[in-house]
């Protein structure tokens, strides 16, 4: 079994054992126990959180009022509020803990901080990011084509 600090390590691929306790400065743990909503559809990103353990459900309002559809489980080794911290609009979607869930998160304006302090780190940071929505991108395309 994976324990927490490796789950973290993978989560920031980029970085180096060193660069860990600083980053780790701009960062907050939260549990999410199961049931409970990290945020609603519509509401200003204010963090982004990368899953180090659990499970989350991501749901998109419909066309009929009070109706959401499931448009994603996010598990661990994923993060969720990266694109609306990064052009700052309203969350796109209502996200739920499936299960207790551990979350890394880094406010909107401590991720900016570290980005004019750490440069460096920063961009390591980013870089770790990439991959992870990269590899969201290509099992997504996966599931499509298998639909297919």
């Amino acid at each position: 079994m994976t324990s927490p600090a490796d789950r973290i390590s993978d989560l920031f691929y980029y970085l180096a054992e060193d660069d860990m306790a600083q980053l780790m400065s701009y960062f907050r743990f939260r549990h999410l126990p199961k049931g409970e909503i990290l945020w609603r559809e519509g509401e200003p990103s204010e963090f982004i959180a990368f899953v180090v353990s659990g499970k989350l459900e991501a749901r998109k309002e419909t066309e009929f009022k009070g109706k959401q559809v499931i448009i994603g489980v996010i598990s661990d080794g994923s993060i969720v509020g990266d694109a609306a911290i990064l052009d700052r609009r309203p969350v796109g979607a209502t996200v739920l803990a499936m299960q207790d869930s551990a979350l890394l998160c880094i406010a909107a304006d401590d991720f900016d901080r570290l980005l004019e302090e750490q440069p460096i780190l920063g961009m390591k940071l980013l870089k770790s990011m990439m991959l992870i929505m990269s590899t969201r991108m290509r099992h997504m395309a996966g599931r499509l084509a298998a639909i297919f």
